[in-house]
């Protein structure tokens, strides 16, 4: 009786061994997998900085942009008023000489200015 037993109990090792070494083959595919999906997270952290900073840049480059956009319509306006008083400085110049030209009809020259 002790032959058959100590081929059952070399068959019960055996798979013993088998199951161990599948055991180890699995854990090891399972931590170059973690250590793989580490790699990624680490990657995608270091991506997403970039993009914070990228976006901070963006942010203020629009800022800046703004400021930039409401001094030039500051001076739009400013040159626009100023181009309006020099129009109705012309209108009135124009008109009192038309003023002159339509009271004084003389042979002699007149200065308008």
């Amino acid at each position: 009786m002790a032959p058959t037993m100590a081929v059952a109990n070399s068959k019960a090792i055996a798979a013993k061994v088998k199951e161990e070494e599948e055991l180890r083959k699995k854990n090891q595919e399972l931590e170059k997998e973690l250590k793989e999906s580490r790699e990624r997270e680490e990657q995608m952290r270091k991506e997403l900085q970039k993009i914070w900073e990228r976006l901070r840049v963006t942010e203020e480059a629009e800022e800046r942009l703004c400021s930039q956009l409401g001094e030039l319509e500051a001076e739009s306006v400013n040159q626009a008023r100023d181009y309006n008083a020099h129009i109705l400085s012309l209108m009135d110049q124009l008109s009192k000489a038309n003023v002159l030209v339509n009271n004084h009809r003389s042979p002699a020259p007149i200065s308008i200015l």
